[in-house]
């Protein structure tokens, strides 16, 4: 986790037994239950913004196919996987409309 230079206070309204479990999880681990939380946090969103990267990626590869119909089989695609697993060297197959 990185630390953060500038600190802004928020508040977060808890259910009675997640608070609980975070108090308890955090006697356990020798922790504040806040350094859980951030740690938690930070976690969670820099997860869901490489899931929205990926999403956006996938968005724009979708728009493009959809303009020129440059695609490769899933056969191609499955041919050119097992050559890279096996360590082989190998170009990506050619697009094709």
């Amino acid at each position: 986790m990185q630390t953060q230079t500038h600190s802004t206070p928020t508040s977060i309204k808890l259910p009675v037994e997640l608070r609980d479990r975070l108090q308890n999880l955090a006697k356990v681990r020798k922790r504040t239950p806040h350094s859980l939380m951030l740690q938690a946090l930070e976690t969670y969103v820099t997860r869901e913004e490489q899931r929205e990267s990926l999403r956006q990626e996938a968005r724009a590869a979708h728009d493009e196919f959809m303009l020129t119909g440059l695609h490769v089989t899933a056969e191609e695609a499955d041919a050119w996987l097992a050559e890279l697993e096996a360590g082989n060297d190998v170009e990506p197959p050619k697009c094709h409309v």
